[in-house]
């Protein structure tokens, strides 16, 4: 009997590589041409204060109405600033290896939406926001370089939590955060489930387009959190519904489990060791599920109700 069960685990293996391999054989035949990089922050460090003008004509975009020349001057002058801009340089200098990777990121994401355009990608120093690292603006992808110079830079005055993720690694799942932004409606009803499986709908997404990501490298844990989410399935799973949070409107629930945070609070022994977002890692076993027993398309998929996911996901973790 071990015998056959192992035999057909195995033919479930080789399928599921056959099909993934197919599917990435496909996707190496589609042509993809050059994206245009434009590195904003050398032409403004490289900026005089008086040439400022210059500058600001031929990059009207980076200078919105309603703010003074000496906001842009007083960061063309500051020193802290001009330290900031030599270690963006001393890493990213030579910016072609992530040109590649974002060539090859829209190779994938042209076998799910074919009509997609190239973006035109501009690369910045912005005012350190970890909520804006990577965002679309029109077709154009701006990169905040300042914000993936490592998660131990002396610049970064944050919780581990979030510094885990200011790294090189981080600035692929980024992107695709921000292209997923418009294309996964949020959820109407307001549960817990609901933000679950949107959350879910995002990682998803990063399976396809990221393929050769970890899962640490696509959620932003580590892989010793992984690893706790995998043990753990079972336990946190019960818990949801011991507790009846899954269709809860309490808005608590949401910071509880789906917000960055050092952990995430179910009020056990456990919780020092949770991750933060547990609901959001729990949310992506569900999409996985769903689209495990359900043929349907991303796109289709992401539109699909997030209730109407987990009830025909069949999701059962493991005890």
């Amino acid at each position: 009997m071990r015998k056959i069960i192992a035999f057909l685990l195995l033919v479930v293996f080789i399928s599921s590589c056959d099909k993934r391999s197919k599917v990435e054989k496909a996707i190496d035949e589609i042509p993809v041409g050059k994206i245009e990089v434009v590195r904003y922050e050398k032409a403004f460090f490289a900026t005089k204060p008086e040439d400022l003008p210059k500058l600001k004509a031929q990059y009207p975009e980076f200078f919105p109405p309603g703010f003074s020349d000496s906001v842009y001057v007083d960061k063309l002058t500051q020193p802290l600033w001009r330290e900031l801009y030599n270690e963006v340089e001393k890493k990213y200098s030579n910016f072609e290896p992530q040109k590649k990777e974002i060539e090859e990121l829209y190779r994938h994401i042209k076998y799910y939406y074919p009509n997609e355009p190239l973006p035109k990608v501009y690369t910045l120093i912005n005012d350190m926001d970890n909520y804006a690292k990577a965002l679309y603006s029109g077709n154009n992808i701006l990169i905040s370089l300042e914000m993936y110079l490592g998660k131990d830079h002396k610049f970064y005055d944050y919780p581990a939590y979030l510094k885990q993720n200011f790294t090189e690694k981080q600035m692929m799942p980024d992107i695709v955060t921000a292209f997923a932004a418009n294309r996964i409606p949020q959820p109407q009803d307001k549960s817990l489930i609901s933000f679950m499986v949107t959350a879910g709908k995002e990682l998803y997404m990063k399976d396809l387009l990221l393929p050769d990501y970890s899962d640490a490298d696509k959620i932003g844990y580590t892989p010793e959190q992984i690893a706790f989410c995998q043990e753990n399935e079972g336990e946190m799973w019960s818990r949801f519904v011991e507790e009846k949070y899954l269709f809860s409107t309490d808005s608590k629930l949401e910071k509880q489990f789906i917000d960055p945070a050092p952990f995430s609070k179910f009020y056990l022994e456990i919780d020092n060791e949770t991750p933060g977002r547990i609901g959001t890692w729990v949310g992506w076993q569900i999409v996985r599920a769903y689209m495990k027993e359900n043929d349907v398309t991303l796109q289709k998929m992401l539109l699909t109700d997030p209730v109407e996911i987990f009830n025909k996901s069949k999701y059962k973790p493991k005890k």
